[in-house]
């Protein structure tokens, strides 16, 4: 509700511009009402023929249950619920493209992302060190796993993730260039961007990582080393006129977060649970084999937005004992649910989103669109790598902040630099 209501305020705010001001965005607009009329199409009650045609099996599992009407969905309800989550999302995207008009409400709406996922890191980690019996938020029983606000700790974990991105591109923005490349320049050059103000992010991120490894969670951590591995060492490509500060602060992301602040806040722990994962101790891919016989029934249309968890167990194999109510992988899920249609459209949506996420650290001059560049070219590549074994887009804080940083992707591309505010401020000094 708060979404729709801040969609609706900013359309009256935007109405007198074309396209709202969003008419450099529109590419992405494609992408997004394929899939909200993919979604629509499954809560429409539809002709028995046209539902048959469509999708032959929903048909027989409807007209087995005797049902008046026809759809395309086998679980209306969830679907209804799914559709209004999706429009959110697009609201929000759309919210952030009207919102975000120069470099500094980008830079804003990075700090208000690191400020929340260091508040996350934050509450999470002292449940676990306080010693907490049962969690503030919910009053779940608190386990060894920091889970801050969400019920699950994989959530947790990717939410940091891109939270932690948010902070990584703040840093690189606040490099500066290489005026002169006497070793005393370089020297002041790092002190000043890791004694300076800008220690309070380099803070935020500590902490953000502890959060991130005391969740337990093997792929959120996985994901966000990975992520910051490949965008760390292809911005040193990318980015040219760089700093000799950037290559200074990947290096630091290692040394100091993955050996030195991991290792005292339960790396070990993570270590142990993947070496001890293995297939015959792990159902999930039991739950894919089974999940996947979905996809010949229902190809087309899915069997509806948000209804794995009531269709699954028509499916389940006495191999899976445990009630799945989400198929541990996003891509699956997706397919299962909206169709095969539906992720060729988020095949090209994510591969178009990460060439534009990408692209300003080799294009774009400012430090602000090169910081947010990396930012989002993290949260690309860790959410693509942690969909493939978790669901980390069913959550809606996860999927509404996914949201936001596809705007920003798209805003990094077209944003024109404010020209009046960079001749005042010389001016000013």
């Amino acid at each position: 509700m708060a979404i729709f209501a801040l969609t609706i305020f900013s359309t009256y705010q935007f109405r007198h511009k074309p396209w709202l001001g969003m008419q450099a965005y529109t590419s992405m607009f494609y992408f997004w009402l394929s899939l909200i009329i993919i979604a629509l199409l499954q809560i429409i009650a539809l002709p028995e023929f046209l539902v048959g045609f469509l999708s032959p099996k929903a048909l027989e599992i409807q007209q087995m249950a005797d049902a008046q009407q026809f759809y395309l969905s086998l679980d209306i309800g969830q679907s209804i619920i799914s559709f209004f989550k999706l429009l959110a999302y697009f609201c929000m995207f759309c919210c952030v493209l009207m919102l975000v008009t120069d470099e500094n409400r980008l830079k804003l709406l990075l700090l208000t992302i690191v400020a929340t996922g260091t508040f996350q890191a934050l509450y999470g980690a002292f449940e676990i060190l306080l010693g907490f019996e049962n969690s503030l938020i919910f009053g779940f029983e608190v386990s060894n796993s920091a889970t801050g606000s969400f019920v699950y700790r994989n959530h947790y974990a990717n939410f940091l993730m891109m939270c932690a991105a948010a902070g990584i591109g703040l840093l690189v923005t606040s490099l500066q260039k290489n005026r002169n490349t006497s070793p005393k320049d370089m020297l002041r050059s790092i002190a000043t961007t890791m004694l300076s103000s800008k220690a309070l992010i380099r803070i935020s991120i500590a902490i953000m990582v502890i959060g991130l490894v005391m969740s337990r969670s093997r792929m959120g951590n996985t994901a966000f080393f990975v992520a910051m591995t490949i965008v760390g060492f292809a911005s040193l490509y990318l980015i040219k006129n760089k700093s000799k500060g950037l290559s200074f602060l990947v290096i630091s992301m290692f040394i100091i977060d993955l050996l030195i602040v991991s290792a005292y806040f339960g790396l070990d722990k993570i270590q142990e649970r993947l070496v001890q994962t293995s297939l015959q101790q792990e159902s999930r891919d039991e739950v894919l084999v089974d999940a996947s016989r979905m996809i010949f029934d229902f190809p087309l249309t899915g069997t509806g937005g948000g209804s794995f968890y009531s269709t699954f167990p028509g499916y389940q194999s006495a191999e899976v004992h445990s009630f799945y109510d989400h198929a541990h992988n996003d891509y699956i899920q997706m397919i299962i649910e909206y169709g095969l249609p539906s992720i060729f459209i988020m095949a090209f949506m994510m591969m178009f989103t990460l060439y534009k996420a990408a692209r300003p650290m080799y294009r774009r001059q400012n430090s602000i669109f090169k910081g947010t560049s990396f930012a989002c070219s993290m949260v690309m590549i860790g959410m693509l790598v942690h969909m493939t074994v978790d669901f980390p887009l069913q959550a809606f804080a996860n999927a509404t902040y996914f949201s936001v940083f596809i705007a920003l992707t798209m805003i990094i591309n077209s944003l024109k630099i404010n020209r009046q505010q960079k001749e005042r401020r010389p001016a000013q000094k």
